[in-house]
C-alpha cells in the first residue's frame, strides 16, 4: 500500500471516529434539552394556526427575510467610487458550490449598464475570412453548451500581501463566484467568421472589448480562445444579472476575472496583443526588483476556510464541529484539501464533498471535535497537476512584497476558545 493510500485510509478511520463520535454527541445533547419541555416543541406556534403566502404572492422568488445578512459587501475606503469598484461574494455564509446569481461578486470599470436583448449585437472582424455581426437571437441559434467555472478576480486577497488586513472570508477571499453558465463556444463563432485569412494561428490573439464605456478590453492567445472560452447568455440556467453582464458576456475558464469581458460587443482577430490599458498598467504582478511580469492569466490552486472564520464564529460550544471551506485551480481539478488546525505544524486530509472539476469551486468538509482549545485553523489545496498551494512566504520569497494580484497564499484564521476568530498571519 502506498503512502497516499495509507494517509486515505488514516483519513477515512479518521472521518468514521469523528462521525460517530459526532452522532454521540448530538444524542447526548439532544437528551439533555428533552429533560424539560420545548414551547416550540410542546405549544402550538402562530405559523401552524394562520395561513402562508399564496403561490402568487412573489412572482419571482426571493431569498427569505430571516437570512437578510447573506448579501453582497463592499469595502467603503478600497475605491474612490462605486462605479468602479468591487463587491465581495458571502462565502462564508454558503454552502455547497454554486454561488446565487445574486450574491455572487460584481467589479465593475464604469458601472453596470442597462443593456436590451433587441440592442445588443456582437462583431467579429480583423483577420478573419467574412467580419459578421450577432444578434442575441442569433446567438441562440448555434448548438450551446453548459459549464460550471469559477471566475476569481485576480485581486482576490490582494490585500493579504503586506499582513493580515481584512477581517473576513468574505473580504479576503470573496472576489469568486462559481456559476454553471450556457453559452456558444468562441470558437464555433470564429469558424463561422472564417480563420483562413488569419494564417498560423499559433501567434495569433484575439482583442476582446465590452460595450460599457470603459470597454475592459483585453487580449486572448488564439490557442485558449479556440480551447474553452464561452460566449455565454446564461447563468446557473437563467439570463445573466446586469451586474454580470447581461445579456451576454465572456468565460475564460481559470483566467483571471478580467478576461471575462462583460456586454462583450466586439472580438477582433490580430496579430498580436493590444497590450490595452487593462494589461499594462494593471494586472501584472510586480516583483521585489521593480519589474513586473505579464500574461499570468491562469488562477493557480488556492483554498479557504470559510466556516469557522471571522464572520462564521463557533456558537454552539465545544463537542462535534464541521470545519469547511472552498478550494479551487485555473489549472485543472482539485484533487485533495489539507487542513491544519495549528497553524501548519501538522495537517488532516479534508472530505471532498464530490470530485474536483475543472476550474470550478471544490468544497471540503473536515468533520471533528472541538475541545474549546485555540486553534489556528489553516487549509492547503493541491490539485491534478501536482501543484500545491504555498504559503505566502513562498510566495514574497519569489515576488517580494510589492504585489497586489494573483495571491493564492495559504490563509490562517486563529479561533479563540469563545469560538470566535480573527485574521493573523502566520507564513
Amino acid at each position: 500500500m502506498s503512502d497516499k493510500d495509507n494517509e486515505t485510509s488514516r483519513s477515512r478511520r479518521a472521518f468514521l471516529g469523528g462521525a460517530v463520535a459526532a452522532g454521540a454527541g448530538a444524542l447526548t445533547a439532544s437528551a439533555a434539552r428533552a429533560q424539560s419541555p420545548d414551547p416550540l416543541i410542546t405549544e402550538i406556534q402562530p405559523w401552524a394556526q394562520e395561513f402562508g403566502d399564496g403561490v402568487d404572492a412573489v412572482r419571482y422568488g426571493l431569498p427569505t427575510e430571516h437570512e437578510g445578512d447573506v448579501i453582497r459587501r463592499n469595502v467603503e475606503w478600497l475605491t474612490a467610487d462605486t462605479v468602479s469598484s468591487i463587491n465581495f461574494t458571502p462565502i462564508h455564509a454558503l454552502d455547497g458550490t454554486i454561488t446565487p446569481q445574486g450574491c455572487a461578486f460584481e467589479r465593475h470599470h464604469s458601472g453596470a449598464i442597462d443593456l436590451k436583448k433587441d440592442d445588443y449585437r456582437l462583431m467579429i472582424n480583423g483577420l478573419v475570412d467574412t467580419p459578421l455581426v450577432f444578434s442575441y437571437a442569433d446567438l441562440e441559434r448555434f448548438p450551446r453548451e453548459n459549464h460550471v467555472y469559477f471566475c476569481e478576480c485576480a485581486a482576490n486577497t490582494g490585500m493579504e500581501w503586506a499582513g493580515a488586513q481584512l477581517n473576513g472570508a468574505q473580504f479576503t477571499h470573496g472576489m469568486i463566484h462559481n456559476m454553471e453558465y450556457t453559452g456558444v463556444p468562441l470558437r464555433t463563432l470564429l469558424e463561422e467568421a472564417g480563420l483562413d485569412t488569419a494564417g498560423d494561428l499559433k501567434d495569433k490573439w484575439v482583442f476582446v472589448e465590452g460595450a460599457d464605456a470603459s470597454s475592459n478590453g483585453r487580449s486572448i492567445p488564439m490557442e485558449k480562445a479556440l480551447d474553452d472560452v464561452l460566449v455565454a447568455f446564461k447563468a446557473n440556467g437563467e439570463a445573466l444579472r446586469k451586474e454580470h453582464g447581461y445579456p451576454v458576456r465572456l468565460v475564460v475558464p481559470g483566467w483571471e476575472g478580467n478576461m471575462w469581458v462583460k456586454w462583450i460587443r466586439r472580438i477582433k482577430v490580430t496579430d498580436g496583443p493590444v497590450e490595452s490599458r487593462e494589461e499594462t498598467s494593471k494586472y501584472t504582478d510586480t516583483l521585489a526588483d521593480g519589474t513586473s511580469r505579464k500574461w499570468t492569466w491562469a488562477m493557480d490552486a488556492k483554498s479557504v476556510v470559510t466556516s469557522p472564520s471571522p464572520q462564521a464564529p463557533i456558537k454552539h460550544g465545544t463537542g462535534p464541529l464541521v470545519i469547511t471551506g472552498l478550494a479551487w485551480s485555473g489549472r485543472g481539478a482539485i484533487t485533495r484539501v489539507d487542513v491544519s488546525k495549528d497553524g501548519g505544524m501538522t495537517w488532516e486530509t479534508a472530505r471532498l464533498a464530490k470530485p474536483g472539476e475543472k476550474m470550478a469551486l471544490t468544497r471540503f468538509y473536515l468533520d471533528t471535535d472541538w475541545d474549546g482549545s485555540e486553534m489556528m485553523l489553516q487549509s492547503r489545496a493541491m490539485d491534478d497537476t501536482g501543484y500545491v498551494q504555498p504559503t505566502k512566504t513562498q510566495l514574497r520569497e519569489v515576488r517580494g512584497l510589492n504585489s497586489i494580484y494573483h495571491n493564492n497564499c495559504i490563509q490562517t484564521w486563529l479561533v479563540r476558545s469563545n469560538g470566535e476568530a480573527e485574521n493573523v498571519e502566520v507564513s
